[in-house]
């Protein structure tokens, strides 16, 4: 995979996990202030999901370049056949 082609796929996946994380050990708070939104999460603890998202979005993206590599997925023959 090209750096630029690597990099792109690796915020993508970043993304992709961070968004799926976010609903993950939130709670509604008690006490609503005025102003606030009901439905607002107390402690969001977005960089502990931040730091997994990383870490997951590592971990797919090495198993992403593995299989194009190792040409298990070959897109230039998908495109050839077409």
């Amino acid at each position: 995979m090209e750096v630029v082609s690597g990099i792109v796929v690796y915020i993508l996946l970043w993304w992709w996990v961070f968004f799926m994380s976010l609903p993950f050990g939130v709670r509604k708070s008690e006490t609503v202030e005025i102003g606030h939104e009901p439905g607002a999460p107390e402690k969001p603890h977005l960089w502990k999901k931040a730091l997994a998202a990383t870490v997951i979005a590592g971990v797919l993206w090495f198993g992403v370049d593995w299989i194009i590599q190792a040409d298990l997925i070959s897109f230039r023959d998908m495109a050839k056949e077409m």
